[in-house]
């Protein structure tokens, strides 16, 4: 681990920060040695995300944010008490014992105990959040504005999570709190103009923790998150990224970028 980096931050040159908290999918052997055969490959990653956005760091100047950790070391987009971003839904949490499967993450007996979880929160959690929030500052400090980005994935079929397909994009700005409305339009009138991709915004992803945390549109801090469904850029069951989708549904992504930026 300490030749590893906990967190890559990109910086831009633009208003926009894409996040990619998901993204990591690197596991500490100590970890490892304790969790069921399936866990140990991190299935839930939100695999290539930061690949599939890299456009945005070359052609919107935009600043990027990326972890070297999986999910499963502790969750980046949950608040550090471990409070449910979706009371009375059944959810993973900040150090997740249960897969998107609904089968354990750990061996029987060997889950982390809460000391392990506040020293992961502050080895893993605490070194993003402070990447992110000082990114942030500078964005704003130099061009009054900033837009953050969410960027996640995730298979287009979870029934623990919801029922049937998922659509292909899921934008969500905590139901209108996290952005200004004109922004809200701007991405809208992108998603309605194009007829590739299903979508929905604020269904079933409204946007976890950083984009609930870190927004303030008042002070010119909007942000969004989009959930994408994991066909529309790789294969879901083999985590290999497709060239042949991703060169297809990166337009549709710039489009948003762009609106976001207007």
């Amino acid at each position: 681990m300490a030749d590893m980096d906990i967190v890559t931050v990109h910086r831009g040159t633009s208003p926009l920060i894409v996040s990619c908290p998901h993204d990591g999918s690197f596991i500490p052997d100590a970890i490892k040695a304790r969790m069921t055969p399936r866990a140990r490959v991190a299935p839930d990653t939100d695999w290539h995300i930061s690949r599939l956005y890299d456009f945005a760091r070359h052609e919107l100047g935009a600043s990027m944010l990326v972890p070297s950790h999986s999910r499963y070391v502790v969750d980046l987009n949950r608040p550090p008490d471990g409070v449910a971003l979706y009371p009375g839904r059944r959810e993973t949490g900040l150090v997740p014992t249960i897969r998107f499967d609904g089968e354990p993450v750990y061996l029987d007996g060997q889950e982390p105990e809460a000391d392990e979880i506040r020293n992961r929160v502050e080895t893993f959690w605490r070194p993003y959040h402070d990447a992110l929030a000082a990114e942030i500052a500078r964005v704003h400090a130099e061009h009054g504005s900033v837009v953050l980005w969410e960027a996640h994935s995730i298979r287009s079929v979870v029934p623990m999570f919801f029922d049937g397909r998922l659509p292909d994009l899921n934008v969500g700005t905590a139901d209108g709190a996290s952005t200004r409305p004109e922004l809200a339009t701007r991405l809208r009138a992108v998603l309605d103009a194009q007829t590739d991709y299903s979508h929905v915004i604020n269904g079933r992803f409204k946007g976890g923790y950083i984009t609930r945390h870190y927004a303030d549109p008042a002070r010119g801090i909007e942000a969004v998150q989009l959930e994408m469904a994991q066909c529309t850029y790789m294969d879901e069951d083999s985590f290999a990224y497709r060239d042949d989708l991703a060169v297809r549904v990166q337009p549709t992504l710039r489009a948003l970028l762009a609106a976001a930026l207007a």
